[in-house]
Formats: structure tokens, C-alpha cells, sequence
């Protein structure tokens, strides 16, 4: 492959919002109209899950988007916020990054032998700035409403109290109260490095800037000795990882940290809280999704220090390591049918959300996930009539 440097704007300029929210399954909606603006949306009826209003329909170089809740975005960070999807692998999510533009754009995947300026230039100009966000501690005898719609008993909240906040960003006119905030720390210091924030009406987001690839929310409850820490528990969000301590709080000890990645997984904020608890044994509890199976198997690879390549296949996740290539079952749990293949010697452990559920706050509130129902036995005989009568007309 030829070594060259990556052109962001060029990129670019081939890849639109449009076609990267195509490949995430968004679909147009026709009754919003075309004109300076479409708007594509991801699901349908009650299961509508987002809508991007995208600028520059006719014009990929200058598509942005944005949402009703204020959040708003290039191509670059549609993908960033979509990353898991794209089972690229690189050194760092930029990298990441520039190899999904490439498929899109039809482009040879770049090397990186060389220093890559924009990559750089791009990387300062996405530098968390603290002063932008006013912070102030959580009241643990006034607590947001919105955890109480989540589930999250007060008692969870108070016990959990020391790593959440309260955060108003300065620079947002259109919203001048404050969001709920779970800082993320990279263990160097307690400084915060960004912040995953929930508010009402189902706003998520995170801090401008904000450090998801080496940084992530951790919850020590050893009293803050990480020495003490023996088991670290990953969830996708930080009101995950809540339902999860709150929902299996009966058989967890206090020798534990709770993880969020915020959504995104990067292998240096997996890697980098592993180093913070030497002692430690980490836990995947990620969703009962196919992204959460793929979460569980980075994680094993990293920690296992396993080259390991993971594809979707018609069968389930399709695993290469070195000369093996095997099939691993989403639906049953991985330890089992990677110590068929691997020897593993850590054991990433996994404490799933029940089948029944997406996630574990989904669990806490008792919200399974739509199952297709099975036909009883004279309901399939009815359609099986029903489609024979179909084929004999003409």
C-alpha cells in the first residue's frame, strides 16, 4: 500500500453526512421536506431513536447536522459518534477515523509512517476547555428528578454521589440550567478530562473536547485506594453502570470500581483504567447487542494481549486469531467458546444484563426488548392456507 499523508478535507469532500447516516440506518423522512435542509431519522413510530437535520443536501463538502437537543456535527462527528460500528482498528480514534472516511470515499486505507498534520491540528482544536463548563458538586438531599425517571433509587445516587455533578455550559444560549455530569479522569490526576452529561427529555452528550479515548468515568468505591480495587465493572454509559450497582448491589462487594466508556471504546481508556487497579479483574457488562459482543471481545484481546481480528458474519462474530478463524454466538456468553479456540489466561469476566433486556438500565426498569412473537401452531397452518391460496392467483 502506498504510504501518504491523510487529507481530511479531501475526504471530506467525497464523504457526506448523508451517506455515513445511510450506512448507520437512517432513512429519509420525506414529510419533513427537501430543501436547504432534510432530515434523516433512525427508526420509526414510538421506536424513533434520533433525527439529524442535515445541511447541504446536494453539497457533501459542506454537510454539517445537528439535533433539536443543540448537539451538532460534521461527517467526522457522526463517525466519532458512531465508531463501534465501523470495526476499524487503529492506534488511536483519529486513526480510527480517517480509515472509516477512506472506505466511504472509496480511497486506499492510509498508513501512518508519517506525522499527520491535520490529525494534529485537528486533535488541538479539540482540546477539552474547562472554563467553558460551570461546575458545582451534586446535593445529595436535592436530587435531579431525571434519575428517579431512570430508575436510580436516591440511595444509589447518594452512595454514588462523590463522582457525579451538576454542569451548565457557558457557550449553549439555548439552555442556561444545569445538566447532570459524570467526569472523566484518566488517573494521572483527579483533574477532569471531559464529561459524559444527561439532562431531560433524553439528552446525552458529552463535554466539548472531552477525552474518550484515553480518558472514562470511574467510580472507585474502595475509599479511593485503587490498590484495593479486585473488580472493575465496563458499561456503555454512566447510567449503566448505575443500574448495574444498583440492580446487583446485594451480591457486590466494596472492593470494586464501576467503568463507563461513554458509548465509545477505545483500547487506551480500557487498557489505561486496567493500569490504575494492578490488582484488578475487569468485567464486561455491555449490552445485549451484536456492538456489545464486539465490546467483550476487544476487551478480551487487549487485556489478553491477543492480536485478534473480529468480522459479522450471516453465523454470528467471526474471530481470526493468527491461524485460527472460528464463529463466536452473540446471544451465549464468550468465555466458554473462546476457551475452545484461546488459552486465555486472565479471564475477562462477564456479568451480562439479562437476555430479556438491551441494557442494564433497561433491566432496572423492567423494559425488555421487542421480541418477535411465534405463531401458535393453527396460526402458522392459517398463513401457511393463506400464502398457498396467494400463489395460485394469476
Amino acid at each position: 500500500m502506498t504510504d501518504y499523508k491523510v487529507n481530511f478535507k479531501e475526504l471530506k469532500a467525497r464523504v457526506g453526512v448523508d451517506d455515513v447516516a445511510y450506512a448507520l440506518g437512517y432513512r429519509l423522512d420525506r414529510k419533513a421536506g427537501i430543501g436547504k435542509y432534510v432530515e434523516m431519522v433512525l427508526g420509526d413510530g414510538k421506536d424513533k431513536r434520533d433525527t439529524l437535520i442535515i445541511s447541504h443536501p446536494n453539497d457533501k463538502s459542506s454537510q454539517t447536522f445537528f439535533r433539536r437537543d443543540g448537539s451538532r456535527g460534521d461527517v467526522v462527528t457522526l463517525i466519532r459518534e458512531n465508531l463501534h460500528t465501523f470495526l476499524v482498528s487503529g492506534k488511536d480514534e483519529w486513526q480510527k477515523v480517517a480509515k472509516v472516511l477512506a472506505r466511504f470515499a472509496n480511497m486506499p486505507e492510509p498508513e501512518y509512517r508519517e506525522d499527520l498534520e491535520y490529525i494534529k491540528a485537528a486533535r488541538s482544536a479539540a482540546v477539552f476547555d474547562a472554563s467553558r463548563y460551570e461546575v458545582k458538586p451534586l446535593n445529595p438531599n436535592r436530587i435531579p428528578g431525571l434519575f428517579a425517571q431512570r430508575g436510580i433509587s436516591e440511595e444509589t445516587v447518594r452512595e454514588l454521589a462523590p463522582f457525579i455533578v451538576l454542569i451548565r455550559d457557558r457557550h449553549n444560549g439555548n439552555f442556561e440550567g444545569f445538566n447532570i455530569g459524570f467526569p472523566y479522569t484518566n488517573g494521572m490526576s483527579e483533574e477532569a478530562k471531559g464529561y459524559e452529561i444527561r439532562g431531560y427529555g433524553g439528552y446525552k452528550s458529552k463535554a466539548a473536547g472531552s477525552d474518550s479515548s484515553s480518558s472514562a468515568w470511574v467510580a472507585n468505591l474502595t475509599q479511593g485506594n485503587p490498590e484495593d480495587v479486585k473488580q472493575v465493572y465496563f458499561c456503555e454509559s454512566a447510567l449503566d453502570a448505575m443500574a448495574f450497582y444498583q440492580e446487583n448491589r446485594m451480591q457486590l462487594h466494596t472492593d470494586m470500581a464501576l467503568v463507563s466508556l461513554g458509548g465509545t471504546f477505545s483500547d487506551r481508556q480500557v487498557t489505561g483504567v486496567m493500569s490504575r487497579f494492578p490488582h484488578a479483574r475487569a468485567f464486561d457488562c455491555f449490552d445485549n447487542d451484536l456492538a456489545g459482543r464486539i465490546y467483550g471481545l476487544r476487551m478480551v484481546a487487549l487485556l489478553e494481549n491477543i492480536p485478534m481480528k473480529i468480522s459479522k458474519t450471516d453465523k454470528g462474530l467471526q474471530v481470526e486469531v493468527k491461524d485460527k478463524v472460528f464463529t463466536v454466538n452473540p446471544q451465549r456468553p464468550l468465555s466458554a467458546q473462546l476457551e475452545k479456540h484461546l488459552s486465555i489466561r486472565y479471564q475477562v469476566g462477564q456479568w451480562l444484563p439479562p437476555r430479556l433486556f438491551k441494557d442494564w438500565n433497561d433491566c432496572l426498569l423492567k423494559k425488555p426488548m421487542d421480541i418477535p412473537s411465534v405463531p401458535r401452531k393453527d396460526e402458522r397452518k392459517q398463513q401457511l392456507s393463506e400464502r398457498r391460496k396467494g400463489n395460485l392467483k394469476i
